[in-house]
């Protein structure tokens, strides 16, 4: 494939989300803000456990 058509299409798939985001088309920036909460909170959980793991197992050391 064209490396400028490649470009083109990366900017489209970029681009048409975010405008769809700012004008809240059909609600779904408020649905995208609240799948982002939802994962900054799974995040910080895993996070959480991998360092309790790490912690122990130094531990055992």
């Amino acid at each position: 494939m064209n490396k400028y058509l490649q470009i083109l299409i990366g900017l489209v798939f970029l681009l048409a989300p975010i405008y769809a985001w700012i004008v809240d088309f059909a609600g779904l920036g408020t649905a995208a803000l609240t799948f982002l909460k939802g994962g900054v909170i799974w995040i910080l959980l895993g996070m959480g456990t991998a360092f309790l793991v790490m912690g122990i197992s130094e531990l055992k050391d």
